[in-house]
């Protein structure tokens, strides 16, 4: 059923990194959530208003919620396909990700009235009366939510949405706490147990942790995220297809959003190699990293001796120490400039994950110790590199 849809509503489906594409999966997702959540609402409120069940009829209102939560997506889609203009010449790729963010934060408005009002219903108890017909619509109301968090789940997949993502989660989590008045409906008509404010109660701290779960996970591209190690990989595995590449380093990304990804890094070559030759491999490895990824790569080349001795033995030394150190800890760009016969500069740069709890100075006096049990004339120049890629 979800081939056919895409099929019928997403022209050039498989082209997910494409805006256009992009917004298509958003229009469908929304036209179909905004529906489903209408009829809900509907249906909800009614079963509350003859019941007297806060419970229900704060589901209800998160259904209603949801629709606001689905016109935001849809917007932020649509927002998000404009094309680069002079005041945002990178395009408007994350509105995508400030929508999913506002789904998160409808979220947490929805637990936190929740939560007021099953308190005051703790505080101030009222007699309920359920009849079948609550049940029948609680129990089609749970197949639905759990259908449309399967469906915006894996429209989120295909194309690496945050924005449908959390959509899904929003509707899992509806499905979980209409099961929990299921129940208390269940246990006030078969055990005269009146417990629909405490099941409220739990219902909104639940809808609260996923609303706060779903802000951080949203944020994370806004404040910038590590690039992911599958992507890493795959560029490292692109570059070092080349012929004369020895490695690389320093991959710093800039994420403006989906199918908006914009990458430099450094990549070692021999010394002795021939510029011309080396620049035209370069533009190609750029133009199929582009094709292959979507990603815009800028490389700088590093110049690297490969064929001193004495160079490669003590950067093989220094490497194997550093490890011991730390085993994320790894070095580039290594140079030996001898000043005197009594003195030897090691100048290179040494690569630091981000959550390093060794101090820079400390760090500083150990490699020099290190360098000096080595070759006593070794003297080290050291600058630090953060690592920008994920390590998980």
């Amino acid at each position: 059923m979800l081939d056919l849809l895409i099929k019928k509503f997403v022209k050039n489906s498989e082209r997910t990194e494409d805006i256009t594409v992009r917004e298509s999966f958003g229009k469908l997702s929304g036209v179909i959530t905004i529906i489903c959540n209408l009829f809900l609402f509907g249906f909800k409120l009614l079963a509350g208003i003859i019941s007297g069940s806060i419970s229900i009829t704060a589901d209800a209102l998160n259904n209603l919620s949801d629709m606001g939560s689905s016109l935001v997506v849809l917007f932020g889609f649509h927002l998000a396909a404009k094309p680069a203009d002079p005041d945002h010449p990178y395009g408007h790729g994350r509105i995508e990700y400030v929508s999913a963010f506002i789904v998160s934060g409808l979220i947490l408005l929805v637990g936190f009235e929740l939560l007021k009002s099953s308190f005051d219903k703790i505080l101030h108890p009222q007699d309920i009366t359920f009849t079948i017909l609550s049940v029948v619509i609680l129990a089609a109301s749970i197949l639905v939510k759990l259908l449309l968090y399967f469906f915006n789940n894996a429209l989120g997949e295909k194309i690496s949405s945050k924005a449908l993502k959390a959509t899904a989660q929003d509707s899992l989590n509806d499905a979980l706490t209409t099961l929990a008045i299921l129940v208390s409906v269940i246990v006030m008509m078969v055990a005269k147990i009146n417990i629909d404010a405490y099941i409220g109660l739990a219902m909104s701290l639940f809808i609260l942790y996923s609303g706060i779960k779903t802000a951080k996970e949203t944020l994370d591209p806004l404040l910038g995220e590590p690039l992911d190690k599958e992507t890493a990989l795959a560029i490292e595995k692109e570059i070092m297809s080349f012929d004369g590449f020895l490695g690389i380093h320093d991959l710093v990304p800039h994420n403006y959003g989906p199918g908006r990804c914009f990458a430099s890094v450094h990549v070692e070559v021999p010394a002795n190699t021939d510029i011309i030759k080396c620049h035209e491999q370069i533009d190609l490895c750029e133009k199929l990293v582009a094709e292959k990824l979507g990603i815009t790569l800028t490389i700088h080349m590093d110049p690297v001796e490969t064929d001193n001795e004495k160079l490669n033995t003590a950067k093989g030394k220094m490497l194997t120490e550093l490890v011991k150190i730390d085993p994320r800890l790894n070095l580039h760009d290594f140079r030996m400039t001898p000043k005197t016969d009594k003195q030897t500069n090691l100048i290179f740069d040494v690569v630091l994950p981000v959550d390093f709890s060794i101090s820079k100075k400390d760090l500083k006096e150990k490699i020099g110790a290190i360098a000096k049990s080595i070759d006593e004339t070794f003297v080290c120049v050291v600058e630090f590199d953060l690592d920008y890629t994920e390590k998980k």
